[in-house]
């Protein structure tokens, strides 16, 4: 176990390493950098004292090993747009987004593996017909549209739903308000996730509930709910464990499109401002973050995974 963890971890730490290299680069090499946000009547002698004030007149090497060697510190630079050091402001959004993606997680397993499971067991009749065509609605829906769609029904016809903001916190906290601000961006996240977890829930029990095993357990007289949840999920839970750890790079990346559009307070929306205003060391702490924590979720998937099936140990 000890062996497998150790594997896990190298890999990990050659992974960031990998992308914090194409991150900076690209981002470095990009056309324009901060002093074309400058104002228009801003004459050559600013924006090159601009230049020369952040930096950017260094090699692009030098200031890449200034950066890694500041990271591995826990220093990721100080804010271009805001002059504030890059960690504290992450700090500030990665509350909400985190908020988000919890919610997203929890409704998109349980229903996930419920309706995966429901449409495996009533494989052909109407309730597997009906999974099968909601699920691949939601699969082709952009996220964008959807959202759209749903602040003009919920928010502006209906009035039932705020359209934007993460709503009362603090001393003016309410349950509320919180939950009313909660529920059309996790809904919009949920369903780039949830579609996913169904069809491979649905395929994966399909696949068991056909081994000798089960025809076995049914033929010695097995209750039919210890033959699916006690024997046959169980087994169809490993490959269902590799999807859900593959799709949290797609649920954060999802995530940014979401925030932008509800106005959510998170990391999201915390790197397309970043962008916009061309915060270098900006865009690069909260990228790595990202990675940071796409990385520790795979690692924990696959320690799961290890935990369901032993033989991935060995691997």
């Amino acid at each position: 176990m000890v062996r497998f963890l150790l594997n896990r971890l190298g890999q990990s730490i050659v992974l960031l390493l990998i992308v914090s290299i194409i991150t900076f680069f690209l981002i470095n090499l990009a056309p324009g950098g901060p002093a074309s946000t400058m104002r228009m009547d801003a004459t050559e002698e600013e924006r090159q004292a601009m230049v020369e004030k952040l930096g950017l007149d260094q090699p692009i090497m030098v200031r890449y090993l200034d950066w890694i060697t500041n990271a591995v510190q826990g220093d990721l630079g100080t804010s271009f747009t805001s002059s504030e050091p890059v960690l504290q402001r992450i700090m500030e959004r990665i509350p909400y987004t985190i908020e988000l993606t919890i919610f997203t997680i929890i409704i998109s397993v349980f229903f996930g593996i419920l309706f995966g499971v429901m449409s495996a067991i009533k494989r052909g009749r109407a309730q597997d017909h009906v999974i099968n065509f909601v699920s691949v609605i939601g699969l082709s829906v952009p996220a964008f549209w959807l959202g759209l769609m749903l602040i003009l029904l919920f928010s502006i016809t209906l009035g039932w739903l705020p359209s934007s903001g993460v709503g009362p916190r603090g001393t003016e906290f309410d349950l509320w308000g919180w939950i009313s601000h909660l529920i059309l961006p996790v809904l919009i996240l949920t369903t780039t996730v949830l579609p996913h977890i169904v069809r491979f829930t649905r395929s994966s029990m399909l696949e068991v509930i056909s081994q000798n095993y089960i025809r076995t357990a049914r033929a010695k007289g097995a209750k039919e709910s210890i033959v699916l949840y006690s024997h046959a999920l169980r087994n169809a839970l490993i490959p269902i464990i590799t999807i859900i750890g593959m799709l949290i790079p797609r649920l954060l990346s999802g995530a940014v499109i979401t925030e932008a559009i509800f106005g959510w307070t998170g990391i999201g929306t915390l790197i397309i401002e970043a962008a916009r205003g061309r915060d270098y060391p900006l865009v690069m702490g909260v990228t790595m973050v990202i990675t940071i924590v796409v990385v520790v979720c795979n690692l924990l998937v696959d320690l799961l995974y290890s935990r369901v099936d032993p033989r991935v140990k060995n691997v």
